[in-house]
């Protein structure tokens, strides 16, 4: 039965133990004092008291004191005992001092003689930053950059520079405005850029070594520079009107690199020409010389017929380079004399036409045969071109 059923013993089935409340009226819960007198009690049974009882007041106190100095060492225990991973590394200062770096393992310290930091030494942090910076010919651009490290010295990190991640942000500043301020705009914004990121890393890591912050910087990316908002459109109009001149300068050395080899090839032509013609000038007038000097001995070995044999060879390379119709009164006086002057007229200006085939007799248009000498071709010839 409940102990607050109906009809039911309230004293029996107090649940607070008071079974021999004789008053008969319901108690309250048990008072605190007398619960720990209780356990008191009980832990002095633990470390040796056994079952006698103490009054109260008496020996309770050095219990809770032993109890209290059991959890506190249970905690110092298991604050002063860690675990330095593979990646990690940790520094212990004793009274404040530099005592010892610590690497990978299963360690302890004593607290609050020591103290303990404890950073993770391999993975690489970035910071990241982005505002206005004024470039050498008075330009304002907005250069985004980030920044990527990790620690190298933790000893050096720990002690000699308060904040060291707050040091580094401000060298980025600083390292960036300089090598900004020291550029223009145009090689910010274009080709620059990477040449920019290289400056500012060295500056940045000089910095850094000076300070001995212990930090080593892995890596700068400077990302797409970029004018401000309010004047974004004048610069896109300034950075199309450069590449438009990129342009044309690019077209115009293409153009120069096709003309001028050309032109060169050209006068060199014309200079190996012209030292051929010298050459060739050359080398015929002495051949004409040489041919003389043997002319002349031959000549004075038989005049006469050198003199007929030079005749007939002037008059064979004039003859054979003109052209010429050959009439001859010995075909006959009854015949009438073609002149096939439309056959001159189309030879004319050749340097070796062949001689023009003698006139051929053709009938008269009467069809009788009428005797027509050579003195009476020319007449009618030379009548009709007057």
């Amino acid at each position: 039965m409940a102990w607050n059923e109906p009809g039911g013993n309230s004293n029996d089935q107090d649940p607070w133990g008071n079974r021999n409340n004789k008053g008969g009226g319901r108690q309250g819960p048990p008072d605190l004092d007398e619960a720990l007198r209780k356990l008191q009690e009980n832990l002095g049974g633990i470390f040796g008291g056994g079952n006698k009882k103490k009054p109260a007041g008496k020996g309770g106190g050095f219990g809770v004191v032993l109890l209290a100095l059991i959890v506190l060492g249970a905690f110092w225990l298991y604050s002063a005992i860690y675990v330095v991973d593979e990646q990690e590394q940790a520094v212990i200062l004793r009274f404040g001092k530099y005592h010892q770096t610590v690497g990978p393992g299963l360690n302890i310290y004593f607290p609050p003689i020591e103290t303990k930091y404890q950073h993770n030494v391999t993975r690489e942090r970035a910071y990241s930053r982005q505002g206005p910076m004024l470039t050498e010919d008075e330009n304002i651009i907005e250069v985004p950059l980030t920044v990527q490290y990790k620690i190298s010295n933790l000893q050096d990190f720990v002690l000699n520079v308060e904040g060291p991640e707050t040091s580094l942000q401000h060298a980025t500043e600083s390292a960036l405005r300089h090598v900004v301020g020291s550029t223009v705009m145009d090689q910010v914004l274009t080709e620059g850029r990477e040449l920019l990121a290289v400056d500012v890393h060295e500056r940045l890591q000089r910095f850094l070594d000076l300070y001995r912050t212990g930090i080593v910087v892995t890596q700068v990316n400077v990302q797409n520079a970029q004018a401000p908002r309010e004047v974004q459109e004048a610069f896109d109009d300034v950075i199309r009107a450069r590449e438009d001149e990129q342009r044309e300068k690019n077209n115009a050395e293409t153009y120069a690199n096709g003309v001028v080899p050309e032109a060169r090839g050209l006068a060199q032509r014309i200079l190996e020409e012209a030292n051929g013609y010298r050459d060739e000038v050359i080398a015929r007038a002495e051949g004409e010389s040489e041919r003389f000097v043997k002319l002349l001995a031959e000549y004075r070995k038989a005049p006469e017929v050198t003199r007929k044999r030079l005749y007939l060879e002037t008059m064979e390379e004039m003859y054979s380079s003109s052209s010429k119709v050959l009439l001859s009164g010995d075909q006959g006086q009854n015949s009438l004399m073609y002149l096939p002057l439309d056959k001159l007229m189309e030879n004319r200006g050749t340097t070796a036409a062949a001689p023009a085939r003698l006139a051929e007799p053709v009938a008269p248009a009467t069809g009788a045969d009428v005797p027509v000498s050579t003195e009476t071709l020319s007449r009618t010839l030379r009548s009709r071109s007057r």
